[in-house]
């Protein structure tokens, strides 16, 4: 029976068709209101979902969540406050996820989900000792320096092979418009005890760690500045400001003191991706905004050279993965890529007279994934991307051999952070969310491979299965440890081994 018949045998017919016209009117009011605030429906997939990809050779399955909205008591926990991003610790044991809103950085057990630790970013005078030296390059004129404020966590980034993780703050909680400096802490993931506060310039999103280990960026998304950070000493207390380096211009910031402004947009170029270059030699950092593209910095020089466009606009993420640079371009839904030494060359023809090049369009190779590509990551032998696609809520995967997308699973809405575990069989995303609803929620995916992912720079061949690679120390993992040799897997003939507290082929978990 149609919803017609069944209003028709219950009430008159001048009855049901008033009735059916408020139902029609009432539903065209809501798809209004909906489209007026451009917020696509909310999504909440469930535990157990599971797709295969096109050439099915790979299996993605949501295992877990820590969500801050119904759910089960089991996986409900109110730490996670608009989540902003998920840092998986390089030996697999535990991962971060830093509650933008909530002003912490919550701490999980990877083998169990259970909550370590909820780090908070507020600071009084029992903080003061952890500052460092204050820096010249981040002078504050709007407010008298505070450093007793509440920070709203963003992204993060490891150094010194995982002792610590770098935290910057888009904003201190009295400066509501982002103009003066921010900060950063610096988390001891041994303790996870904030062991070091140092300043940024204003509003930093993104932050990395160059290959080397010596140096930290952080991208300021609020006045066009990148910051650099000398950390070659194993102590803290030796850490300090380098540099901070202007892309073209420094945007003016003169905004009220009383009034917010919406600071996520008129923010000049909005510095965003940031991923230094394997030789070390160059950082390259992502214009979401203005004119868009990627500037190029020297970092012997500690010198601007230039931006580089000809890739699609409204670029967010940036990582190098083998012998390519991979963008996210949000607003398209596009992955995008090209060699990375081929980006280098364009910008070293880059002068003093030209800071400004376009690299031709036949240079870049594009991969349609969802609308609202944010943070991608690849697997650790570079064959697949994910892409954690904000407007569509989806997890898609990027097959890196065509560069085609194979596949996509359902994201609680709407996804902005993503890591891959260093095996490549676990993703998270964490889904902030939009207009006070969806998101508010850390997904967990299984990955399952026909062949398991080898890193690139392994030294494994064809008969890694019975040779197992070398420790750090030189020792193979029988060697290395008794209790964990080198152990057959069933899954697609693989093997699993300990090596320096890190698991290889498939995870522990898994």
């Amino acid at each position: 029976m149609n919803l017609f018949s069944f209003v028709s045998e219950s009430l008159s017919h001048r009855a049901a068709r008033a009735a059916l016209c408020f139902l029609c009117l009432s539903g065209v009011a809501s798809l209004s209101a909906l489209a007026q605030k451009s917020v696509p429906p909310v999504v909440h997939p469930n535990i157990g979902e599971k797709v295969v990809s096109d050439d099915g050779k790979l299996t993605i399955q949501l295992v877990g969540k820590r969500q801050n909205y119904g759910g089960s008591a089991d996986t409900r926990d109110e730490a996670i406050n608009s989540p902003k991003s998920v840092h998986i610790h390089p030996n697999g044991k535990k991962y971060y996820v830093n509650s933008l809103e909530g002003g912490t950085t919550v701490v999980f057990e990877s083998e169990t989900n259970r909550k370590l630790k909820v780090v908070k970013h507020n600071f009084s005078a029992a903080h003061d000792k952890l500052w460092s030296t204050p820096s010249p390059l981040y002078p504050f004129t709007h407010y008298p320096k505070n450093n007793h404020f509440m920070g709203k966590p963003v992204e993060s980034t490891f150094s010194h092979n995982g002792r610590y993780l770098w935290v910057p703050y888009y904003r201190r909680s009295y400066d509501i418009n982002a103009q003066d400096p921010s900060a950063l802490a610096v988390i001891d993931t041994e303790t996870d005890e904030i062991v070091k506060l140092m300043e940024t310039g204003p509003l930093p999103k993104m932050i990395a760690t160059s290959r080397d280990g010596k140096t930290i960026a952080v991208a300021h998304w609020g006045n066009n500045t990148v910051g650099l950070i000398d950390i070659s000493s194993p102590n803290p207390n030796e850490w300090k400001h380098e540099a901070c380096i202007v892309i073209d211009h420094v945007l003016p910031l003169n905004y009220s003191l009383t009034t917010p402004v919406d600071r996520d947009n008129g923010s000049g170029y909005a510095l965003r991706g940031t991923v230094f270059t394997p030789d070390n030699k160059y950082l390259l950092v992502g214009c979401m905004g203005g004119g868009g593209g990627i500037a190029v910095i020297n970092l012997a020089e500690k010198k601007y050279m230039g931006r580089l466009t000809g890739m699609m606009p409204n670029v967010r993420h940036l990582i190098i993965s083998g012998d390519y640079l991979y963008l996210s371009i949000n607003a398209k839904g596009y992955v995008q890529r090209i060699p990375w030494r081929t980006f280098v060359e364009e910008a070293q023809a880059l002068n003093a007279s030209k800071r400004s090049a376009v690299v031709a369009a036949d240079k870049w190779t594009n991969c349609k994934v969802g609308t609202g590509a944010r943070t991608i990551q690849a697997t650790p032998d570079g064959q697949y991307i994910f892409a954690a696609c904000n407007t569509s809520s989806k997890l898609c995967v990027v097959d890196t051999k065509s560069m085609k997308m194979i596949g996509y699973i359902n994201v609680d809405s709407y996804p902005v952070g993503l890591d891959v575990s260093a095996d490549g069989h676990f993703v998270y995303t964490t889904s902030q969310g939009r207009s006070n609803h969806g998101g508010n929620a850390v997904d967990i995916f299984t990955v399952d491979y026909k062949e398991l992912p080898v890193p690139k720079d392994s030294t494994a061949t064809d008969t890694a299965a019975t040779t197992p690679p070398a420790c750090a120390d030189g020792k193979n993992a029988a060697e290395a440890s008794d209790s964990f040799p080198w152990i057959p897997c069933c899954a697609g003939g693989g093997a699993v081994l300990l090596c320096g507290g890190i698991w290889w082929g498939l995870s522990k978990r898994h």
